[in-house]
């Protein structure tokens, strides 16, 4: 059987394939093997100006053709370095032989071949890329992807401020709100959530194979490689790999940073859970409305539905990312001594856990363009409930020092159907100022929304 979207095994590459096409180029194995190319290229140029006399400066030539290497790296390149693994049955040999090969008919790089890896174990060049794909993943794609949410949310948010709406807490009839309020309230932990993500320091080590130098002081002793490392790996792109330096280590880079990106992608990926089930609450009780897409059918059996799929397919996929974001959370930082291998073949879903994540959002997003508010719903709800105004009239009782407030209201109201005509008579036969019972006598529950408006537009 031959590969397609069809036969592939993960829905991320066959139903779905065309939603992640921005994020298949970082996060796939093609994606791996560039950053490999990239971090080995910027070792060696950095190597070539350490001051060692057996290995002298690269000429500015060499030194473009080396970063074109980087620039120009194809499918076609990964499928060579993969056909090479065949052989050596070692990935990151595989990419260091695939790099010597593109030296041929270069006679002042083959001179220099055996400086490409010097003195790197795998995991130098792994984690490092590892950490360059994870950057890109979370700016190209996850952070984009969570600020067209806010966005949309934002602009529902001014939209719908003064939109009153009939608030459900424990599932019963509650103080009113307003729907632009209930947007603001997801915008400010969103935004809270992808300022975590976003200050999260993306770390890198290269300090051989238990993290001590060994092979590198073996080889010159008195060069301070800790001091050239930390250089490669925080001198900004292209010479440099622009991430955080990580100064103590095992093999591994311990992948603290990784867990506390991933569960910072997660937070957010709960609150989008926490929207999405909320939206899908309030197209089901009438709040909004979903825009109709010419051909599309809701049920094989009844024509009438509009389901909202949209944010049934978020709330799914977001469940996905998070459980594989929580194993690689768990996982990653625990290794057996000074590192045991399970942990690569663990990294290699990073791309999954983001992938379904960023599925998520565009699921999400298409379903919030395509709300329309349904006002007459909402204004019908909130007209049948006056019993939320119950709150009001205790609390100006309570001010006014009116005995049993909350007692002679919870005898009005608890377990009834509450009418405005009802409520209008007790209030009428209060003890208070005149000018607070009309205040109280003009109230509706649509009108009994508090600061939500200017809570909303202000966000």
């Amino acid at each position: 059987m031959s590969l397609s979207t069809i036969t592939a095994l993960s829905p991320l590459d066959g139903r779905y394939a065309p939603k992640l096409a921005a994020l298949r180029p970082i996060m796939s194995e093609h994606g791996y093997m560039h950053r490999r190319v990239q971090v080995e290229v910027a070792w060696f140029i950095a190597l070539s100006d350490a001051g060692f006399a057996e290995f002298k400066p690269l000429t500015t030539g060499a030194r473009a053709y080396l970063l074109g290497l980087i620039k120009n790296f194809s499918e076609a390149d990964s499928a060579a370095i993969k056909e090479i693994e065949k052989t050596t049955n070692h990935d990151v040999k595989a990419v260091e032989y695939w790099i010597k090969s593109k030296f041929e008919a270069r006679p002042e790089l083959e001179k220099a071949a055996e400086f490409v890896h010097f003195a790197c174990t795998s995991e130098d060049i792994n984690n490092t890329s590892h950490a360059l794909q994870l950057r890109s993943g979370r700016d190209q794609v996850v952070l984009p992807g969570l600020d067209r949410i806010v966005l949309k949310l934002r602009e529902m948010s001014h939209a719908f401020a003064d939109v009153p709406m009939l608030s459900r807490t424990h599932g019963q009839t509650a103080s009113p709100t307003t729907v632009g309020k209930e947007m603001a309230n997801v915008v400010m932990r969103l935004q809270t959530a992808c300022e975590k993500i976003a200050a999260v320091k993306i770390m890198g080590k290269m300090n051989g194979a238990v993290g001590n130098y060994n092979a590198h002081l073996s080889a010159w002793p008195d060069f301070d490689w800790e001091a050239f490392s930390k250089k490669v790996i925080e001198t900004p792109e292209p010479l440099g790999l622009g991430l955080t330096f990580q100064p103590y280590s095992i093999q591994i880079e311990p992948h603290d940073y990784m867990a506390e990106l991933f569960d910072a992608v997660a937070r957010a990926n709960t609150i989008l859970i926490d929207l999405s089930r909320d939206i899908w609450g309030y197209v089901s009780l009438g709040y909004f409305k979903q825009r109709l897409k010419a051909g599309e059918i809701g049920s094989s059996t009844m024509p009438h539905k509009v389901n909202p799929i949209d944010f049934e397919n978020a709330e799914g996929n977001l469940g996905l990312a998070n459980a594989l974001l929580k194993h690689l959370s768990e996982k990653l930082p625990i290794s057996r001594w000074q590192r045991d291998l399970t942990d690569s073949t663990v990294l290699r879903n990073m791309g999954v856990a983001l992938g379904y994540a960023s599925l998520a959002y565009t699921s999400l997003l298409t379903g919030l363009n395509k709300l329309e508010i349904n006002e007459e719903a909402l204004a019908a709800d909130l007209d049948a409930s006056w019993e939320v105004l119950a709150e009001p009239i205790q609390t100006v009782m309570r001010r006014f020092g009116v005995q049993g407030a909350y007692e002679k209201l919870k005898e009005v109201t608890r377990g009834k159907t509450v009418t405005a005509e009802a409520l209008h008579g007790l209030i009428q036969s209060l003890e208070i100022p005149q000018a607070e019972k009309d205040r109280l006598l003009a109230m509706t529950p649509g009108s009994y929304v508090g600061k939500a408006a200017e809570l909303a537009r202000r966000v």
